[in-house]
């Protein structure tokens, strides 16, 4: 992967990180920190410069974001009701279970777009539930552009400076990535714990 990434950088430049990193924010699993730090050693090496390399990796976590927003929008919150009304059983979903989540993205929805694209796996996805709840446009526009501005920037600099030790950083990086996974999975299982036992505690009632 790392191989291939450095190859694709290598040959087309700009236009390369652009379309990695616009994969990356669509597919998670390609890693953005081996795009951005190594685009920033090819400043070292190469007549990229660390501002064109931040602004098109930036243009390209905002053409991801806003596919997946659009994908958010096609399951709005009605449509994921509806679903949920036909086959909530089997999910063990309410619709009323939507309407909660909708409500709470629509007060906390523009710190989580903020916050999420500092956070692996999260800062790509965060933007499908702002599609889907309606957040307007503009304000999921600068939220999605100033995160991922700070994250592209940190690394893109991360990367110029230690130069050929890049690929040092990204190991530390992985580590990183792999706490928030953990941490991520943790949480998931504690609100899964929670929503089940209120589920039981109201069916006992």
């Amino acid at each position: 992967m790392e191989h291939w990434i450095a190859e694709v950088m290598d040959a087309y430049g700009y236009l390369g990180i652009f379309l990695l990193i616009a994969l990356e924010n669509v597919f998670p699993p390609i890693p953005s920190e081996v795009i951005l730090t190594f685009g920033g050693f090819m400043t070292t090496s190469t007549d990229l410069t660390i501002v064109g390399v931040i602004a098109f990796a930036t243009a390209g976590s905002l053409a991801g974001a806003l596919i997946l927003y659009g994908i958010g929008r096609i399951l709005s919150a009605e449509r994921l009701e509806s679903i949920v009304a036909k086959y909530g059983k089997v999910l063990r979903l309410k619709p009323e279970d939507i309407r909660k989540a909708d409500a709470w993205f629509d007060k906390y929805g523009p710190w989580a777009v903020f916050f999420g694209r500092l956070v692996p796996l999260v800062r790509s996805l965060i933007s499908i539930p702002a599609g889907s709840s309606g957040m307007r446009f503009l304000p999921f526009l600068l939220l999605t552009t100033i995160g991922s501005l700070i994250w592209n920037t940190g690394l893109v600099y991360v990367g110029a400076a230690v130069g050929d030790s890049w690929d040092t950083i990204v190991g530390y990086m992985d580590v990183y990535s792999n706490i928030v996974y953990a941490a991520l999975a943790l949480g998931l299982l504690a609100a899964a714990a929670f929503f089940f036992r209120k589920r039981l505690a109201k069916k006992g009632d």
